[in-house]
């Protein structure tokens, strides 16, 4: 590895273009605490400079002869996973740009641009990745370049958090918030993160996170009695971003044969492996959904200024209350806000009694480019505001999942465990 000045960004730049190469050393002149270690021409000589200087930055060029851009920053993930890729290219169309993110890339460059726009980048793209260093464990000595799975690290004695994420209203951006909320989770702990789509007739994470693996819950609900920590870590999907995603069925139809009791073991499998769980499910109240509200530390609340999700809304507190569901427990999630136009959150407060935990500004362009790529907000522009708010949000629930030690002994499950098999469905329940 490359010695260097303390506390300065070091760079790998990779151009196949001599000029450019020279170019962007001198559009670096001036930066004091940025420091160019090396330069490739190639994407396999990228590959090797990134291994033996491990450089805190590479800064790659997409189209060049031998291997590409996205087949080398692949590589370098891999083979040198500290080091954080910006990917440039003179093409900005947006195949560019989702193929680039879920190579690994942290930002996209669209050339030509300026001193300060690159300076700007590697600034930001280095202060995320020493963010999430800073929250990382230790990695044991000798163990440096392994990649070691959760099923593999050992078990969490103290079980992981789950949160549910609902709204009793579709339409209100569930799902959407459930991806962001994800990945803003695994950017602000760096801890070990699984996404769950429990919308099992009609789930759609694959699509948004653009998953083409075709692992789904039927596969680990089809050897639920085999299953173990090992085995449902294989049947994961994996995202760039590092989250693991256990997709919906690929058919509607195939959700009947999933039981409650099933997702149930899933979930409690996945909470002693992993750190956080995110459960995402539709707007209907039933078996599933219950079993997963069974199982959660928190729900994230989701609806929107209008006056059907509201009157939605204050049912489901209803509800919650019915089969004693801490109603603390409940962070009421304000999406798709106009401001100066609507419903306010003091007004909504006072109406349903409960504070609203979030308010989020409705930015349908932003989103919809972001859903048809498939690349989340948060990762295709990490600096727009809603994508600060996701990371927040994601701060916010952090700490109300981690008590205090003195109450840690005396934080009860939120929902009591009943003896022998619950009456079926929602209105059962109630009665019981």
């Amino acid at each position: 590895m490359v010695q260097t000045t303390l506390n300065k960004i070091t760079l790998l730049i990779v151009d196949d273009i001599p000029e450019t190469r020279e170019n962007l050393r001198k559009l670096l002149y001036f930066e004091p605490d940025i420091e160019i270690v090396g330069t490739a021409a190639s994407g396999r000589e990228a590959i090797d400079q990134a291994k033996a200087l491990q450089p805190n930055i590479v800064l790659m060029d997409i189209n060049m002869p031998d291997m590409d851009g996205i087949a080398a920053s692949q590589e370098i993930n891999r083979a040198a996973p500290m080091c954080q890729i910006i990917m440039m290219s003179v093409q900005s169309e947006a195949d560019y740009l989702r193929r680039s993110m879920l190579a690994g890339a942290m930002d996209f460059l669209t050339k030509p641009f300026t001193s300060e726009e690159l300076s700007s980048s590697i600034h930001r793209v280095h202060e995320m990745a020493a963010s999430r260093r800073a929250v990382m464990p230790a990695m044991p000595a000798g163990d440096e370049g392994k990649t070691v799975g959760p099923a593999a690290a050992g078990r969490r004695p103290e079980g992981g958090k789950l949160l549910l994420l609902y709204s009793p209203k579709g339409g209100t951006g569930c799902t959407t918030l459930a991806a962001n909320i994800a990945i803003a989770l695994k950017e602000t702990t760096g801890k070990e993160v699984v996404l769950v789509d429990a919308s099992l007739q009609f789930g759609d994470l694959d699509v948004q996170l653009n998953l083409q693996d075709n692992r789904t819950i039927t596969n680990a609900t089809s050897r639920i009695n085999e299953l173990d920590a090992d085995l449902l870590e294989s049947i994961l999907s994996h995202h760039p971003s590092g989250l693991r995603v256990l997709a919906a069925p690929p058919a509607p139809e195939m959700a009947e044969k999933i039981e409650p009791e099933d997702v149930k073991t899933i979930l409690k499998l996945l909470r002693r492996t992993y750190d956080y769980v995110l459960v995402d499910t539709w707007s209907y109240l039933d078996d599933i959904v219950l079993a997963v509200m069974d199982l959660a530390d928190r729900v994230l609340l989701v609806m929107t200024p209008e006056i059907p999700s509201i009157k939605s809304a204050k049912q489901f507190f209803e509800v919650a209350e019915a089969l004693q569901f801490p109603l603390d427990h409940i962070d009421l999630i304000l999406n798709k806000t106009i401001p100066r136009d609507g419903i306010r959150p003091d007004q909504l407060e006072g109406s349903i009694k409960h504070k609203v935990q979030a308010t989020l500004e409705y930015e349908p362009r932003s989103l919809r480019q972001a859903v048809n790529q498939g690349v989340p907000l948060i990762m295709l522009e990490p600096n727009h505001s809603l994508s600060q708010h996701f990371l927040a949000l994601a701060q916010e629930e952090v700490a109300l999942l981690e008590p205090q030690p003195e109450q840690a002994s005396s934080v009860e499950s939120p929902v009591p465990k009943e003896e022998g098999r619950r009456r079926s469905g929602l209105f059962g329940r109630l009665k019981k």
